[in-house]
């Protein structure tokens, strides 16, 4: 992609998703309590730089966690999957029409109003595929117009939309001054949430300052209380024993962690919040030119890698395989279109797939067809740390072992969706699309591919579009039959292969939070 565009988490997000999209978290146990903490600073971890700012370009997890903090979403979604007032007060579904009433008295961080049509205004912008956002096709359907009248939206859907609201409670509202002028955002914000970034260093740090007048949050929550911090500072810390040695000391009050340093702070009885994610999901190239726009290479490379094991050792015996593309709770469906659908770990069949493809042995081992080498390149994040190197290794040599030469290159997640999503130089990705509804992944697994889409890897998968037509038709948990039909052709084709979910821990030393995926501004309390 372009540097301002990406998948999923996300975790998540396209980690890159990883976090690309919604998580949320549930309590874990550990430490907490303690007097509220009066105008301190609260320390968070990013694994990460976001790159650009500018909150509706992408939909990547480390500017996802980073928007919360400046920038408010029409609704908000509580654990347990209900909606819950944010800008809006009221809302209605019927159909292809929705309606939004907007909250008076909501201020941006340069006192500006925020109204009716400053929130059409956005759905429109996103909703133009010239303008390139990574949220159209994923939390906003293709082909919706908006406009205002009075303090009310209406949302006109080109077809039903099962997941309309869930969509909207991830989708940042970027202030009017900056809709059309938005070179600011890149390293500044402009939004309506509880806090107003301050000092931007990139790679280093991010502060934002407290806004006292903020009483729009999620349910009505306001920044009136015991607690709240009075700054907030992004740490950027990519190493995961770094970020842990920095978490235990009291010098970061909270952190996301994995594998070992997990353990670490559970054992050190700290704070916890904890959820399920997607960790492992494996993409190839479809697009021309790349050996992986072969149905049988993308087969056999699956074939070939015995996917428990990989799923083991990449979330450190934390977690097992795949169930699905939307696992994230709260899920609307729940179903497994992954165990029954992906071919069986066999090397002698995956070594048979190519054989019969035409992809034959040279001298050197490396396989060939029509004079192109079965040469690849995999890329993969640097966030899950020495457990995706190791699962990497395990990889690369399950697949030297049927005749593919491939080289592995960790990288973090801006050059990863830069790859992917702009330069198309990779033909196997590890990115991870962390999404809570079905429909949210539809834009990355089909359709228009970037510049003026998110399908990344070019899929075209007639089984999976028509039943996605049949299931946007039905009303929410109704399609999800459907849903896993849809998914189970995209898995069974070999399209893209999801292997590995994970327990992920977010934990808190000196502070209290909800984490709902990103930690919730208005429910952190520092205490001591």
């Amino acid at each position: 992609m372009t540097p301002k565009r990406t998948a999923v988490t996300a975790v998540v997000a396209v980690t890159a998703l990883a976090s690309l999209l919604v998580a949320c978290g549930t309590d874990g146990g550990g430490g907490g309590g303690g007097d509220a903490v009066e105008g301190g600073t609260f320390t968070t971890l990013l694994g990460s730089d976001p790159g650009s700012l500018d909150p509706q370009l992408s939909a990547g997890s480390a500017l996802f966690d980073i928007s919360k903090l400046a920038y408010d979403t029409l609704v908000s979604i509580d654990a347990d999957g209900e909606v819950r007032s944010q800008l809006a007060s009221e809302w209605s579904v019927d159909g292809t029409t929705a309606t939004l009433k907007i909250n008076e008295g909501i201020t941006c961080g340069d006192g500006s109003d925020f109204t009716a049509q400053t929130a059409a205004d956005n759905l429109n912008w996103i909703s133009d595929p010239a303008n390139e956002s990574g949220f159209l096709g994923a939390f906003l359907p293709v082909g919706v117009t908006s406009v205002a009248e009075g303090d009310t939206v209406t949302m006109t859907l080109s077809s039903p939309a099962p997941f309309l609201l869930l969509g909207l409670g991830g989708l940042p509202m970027v202030c009017g001054s900056s809709l059309t002028e938005r070179d600011g955002l890149a390293a500044g914000t402009d939004g309506t949430g509880p806090y107003v970034l301050t000092e931007a260093v990139p790679n280093d740090h991010y502060t934002y300052e407290l806004r006292e007048d903020y009483a729009w949050g999620p349910g009505g929550a306001t920044v009136d209380e015991k607690g709240i911090p009075a700054k907030v500072n992004v740490r950027v810390v990519s190493d995961g024993t770094t970020a842990a040695n920095l978490l235990l000391s009291g010098e970061a009050n909270a952190a996301q962690l994995t594998g070992p340093d997990a353990d670490r702070a559970i054992g050190a009885g700290l704070f916890q919040r904890e959820a399920t994610a997607i960790a492992g999901e494996q993409w190839y190239n479809h697009a021309e030119g790349h050996p992986t726009s072969d149905p049988a290479v993308r087969k056999a490379l699956t074939q070939a890698v015995d996917l428990d094991e990989l799923a083991n050792v990449l979330t450190a015996g934390k977690g097992g395989r795949a169930t699905a593309l939307a696992v994230v709770e709260p899920t609307v469906c729940t179903y497994d279109a992954i165990s029954s659908s992906l071919p069986e770990f066999d090397v002698d069949a995956a070594n048979a797939t190519l054989d019969e493809a035409g992809w034959v042995r040279g001298a050197d081992g490396v396989r060939e067809k029509d004079g192109t080498r079965l040469s690849l390149t995999f890329l993969y994040e640097n966030s899950l740390g020495a457990a995706a190197a190791a699962a990497a290794e395990l990889a690369l040599a399950a697949w030297d072992e049927i005749g593919a030469e491939v080289d592995g290159k960790q990288q973090d997640e801006s050059a990863l969706l830069e790859a992917t999503f702009g330069t198309g130089a990779w033909d196997i990705g590890w990115l991870t699309l962390s999404v809570n509804s079905p429909d949210q992944a539809v834009g990355f697994v089909s359709g228009t591919v970037p510049p003026e889409g998110s399908n990344f890897s070019a899929i075209q998968n007639d089984e999976y579009t028509a039943a996605v037509a049949e299931a946007s038709q039905m009303n929410g948990s109704e399609g999800c039959g459907k849903w896993e039909e849809a998914e189970s052709a995209l898995f069974a084709a070999s399209d893209m292969v999801p292997f590995a979910n994970a327990t992920i821990y977010m934990f808190g030393n000196g502070a209290e939070f909800e984490w709902l995926g990103v930690i919730e501004p208005t429910s952190v309390r520092l205490v001591g």
